[in-house]
């Protein structure tokens, strides 16, 4: 007799845990459907883009392909500018240079040149004349 009631509780918990994981799956949630993202909503969605730096001689410039090649400290950058800018620069100027980086070209913000160094006036010092002799009382 105890044989009997073990196996048949062992069958009512086989269907219990059966029975549980059959509602589970009926009731999970079906996968979300990815919705595909409009034109116009990949233009409104801002795009960060990081403004970079370079300081140095300018090496070379293009006029036909609107680029000058900036000589910095982690070597050359080329850097892609407007008619204006590129007016502005000859080889040899020390710019600094501030740039956005897309689609692996490099595009100028801004191309200032370094400012010359004004030479300091030599400062003349005074020398003290020698105080003048106190007169002598005869």
């Amino acid at each position: 007799m105890k044989k009997a009631i073990a196996i048949i509780v062992s069958v009512l918990f086989v269907f219990a845990i059966t029975s549980v994981s059959f509602a589970a799956e009926k009731t999970a949630a079906p996968a979300p459907v990815e919705k595909k993202a409009t034109p116009a909503a990949e233009k409104a969605a801002p795009v960060k883009v990081k403004v970079k730096q370079v300081s140095g001689d300018v090496t070379a410039v293009d006029a036909k392909a609107k680029t000058i090649t900036v000589k910095g400290k982690k070597g050359d950058v080329v850097i892609a500018v407007d008619d204006k800018m590129l007016a502005d620069v000859k080889a040899g100027d020390k710019v600094t240079a501030k740039y956005t980086e897309a689609d692996g070209k490099n595009t100028a913000k801004s191309v200032k040149k370094a400012a010359a160094k004004k030479a300091e006036p030599v400062k003349m010092e005074k020398k003290a004349e020698p105080a003048a002799k106190p007169v002598e009382k005869k």
